[in-house]
This record gives structure tokens, C-alpha cells and sequence, in this order.
């Protein structure tokens, strides 16, 4: 299988942000390190899967990695001029 082309951009966890539902999950707020600043900032599901599918929450002030990866059937070259 083809190696599939991502970024990597380093984070910081600003904060974390409990449901008011108890249904709902508590979420990780992410400053993305280098992303412009009016999209700097994702709201994710604070879980996190450890070996053998053991369960872990982020903490503010942790560092993180963001990561977007796509098939290559979803991506195009970048040429030259794109530069």
C-alpha cells in the first residue's frame, strides 16, 4: 500500500472544555502552531487510545501533533508554480 501524504504541524492544548450534557464528551481545544490565525484553533474529542485500547485525556498545556493525511488518489502533485 502506498505511503499516504500527510503534514505535521506542532499544538498546544489551551484548554479543555467540559459538555454541559453528560452524554456529550469533554473536548480538547488545539492551537495549531504555524495555521493561520483565523483557523488556528480545533475543538476535538478529548480521548486518546494507548496500546491495548486503554483510554488517555489530554491535559491543558500539553503538547501535541496535529496530523492530516490523505490518500493519494485525494491528492495532486504540487508543481512549480504553485510555489
Amino acid at each position: 500500500m502506498p505511503k499516504k501524504p500527510k503534514i505535521r504541524k506542532p499544538g498546544t492544548v489551551r484548554r479543555i472544555i467540559r459538555s454541559p450534557y453528560p452524554k456529550e464528551p469533554e473536548k480538547a481545544e488545539i492551537v495549531v502552531k504555524g495555521a493561520e490565525p483565523l483557523y488556528r484553533e480545533i475543538r476535538v474529542e478529548n480521548t486518546l487510545e494507548g496500546e491495548k485500547g486503554k483510554e488517555y485525556k489530554l491535559k491543558e498545556g500539553a503538547e501535541v501533533e496535529v496530523t492530516v493525511e490523505a490518500d493519494p488518489e485525494e491528492t495532486v502533485p504540487k508543481s512549480k508554480s504553485d510555489l
